[in-house]
């Protein structure tokens, strides 16, 4: 079997496949701008623009691959970094909507739908949610939750709305 004898690469502009998640997807429309970070460049960020995208989420990873095009004329990236590319979602940049990071913990899964405990004036209130992203241990909320809101975590199954609750002072350090 023959072997190549070179392998050649055009570094002045690289293509960089990202594999963007489905919840993200819309974020990841052909011709908008992505911004590159590298660990080895802390602070620097480079401008890429998303050329295309596969059209099709994959079944088994639920993402949808994208390609950005990104301008490498003076040759500081190299082929086979390691980057992290950011997108713009839609979302944000054109909602006023705010969303909130919950710990996974704090969720309550009821027959009427996703709710949460909250404190206000001294009793529980279960408050409907709508999540956004699942980052696994936390969750984004983007609906049903206000910035004074105080969540309660690890709510047992029986709570219910107008249950007298105790707040307790934040728990400070830990032991080994």
């Amino acid at each position: 079997m023959p072997q190549e004898l070179f392998h050649m690469a055009a570094v002045n502009s690289l293509r960089v496949y990202v594999a963007v998640p489905e919840v993200d997807s819309q974020a990841a429309q052909t011709g908008a701008k992505a911004t590159l970070t590298l660990d080895e460049f802390p602070g620097e960020t480079f401008q890429g623009t998303i050329v295309r995208d596969s059209d099709s989420i994959d079944l088994a990873s639920r993402t949808l691959n994208v390609e950005v095009d990104v301008d490498n004329a003076k040759d500081r990236i190299k082929v086979g970094a390691y980057a992290f590319v950011h997108l713009m979602s839609p979302r944000s940049s054109h909602s006023p909507t705010q969303s909130f990071t919950i710990p996974a913990n704090t969720l309550l899964f009821r027959s009427e739908g996703l709710r949460v405990g909250v404190v206000r004036n001294g009793h529980a209130e279960l408050v409907p949610i709508t999540i956004g992203r699942d980052f696994g241990a936390t969750v984004e909320v983007v609906a049903g939750l206000q910035p004074t809101d105080q969540v309660i975590v690890n709510p047992s199954d029986s709570l219910a709305s107008g249950n007298p609750v105790q707040v307790s002072a934040p728990q400070t350090g830990g032991s080994k």
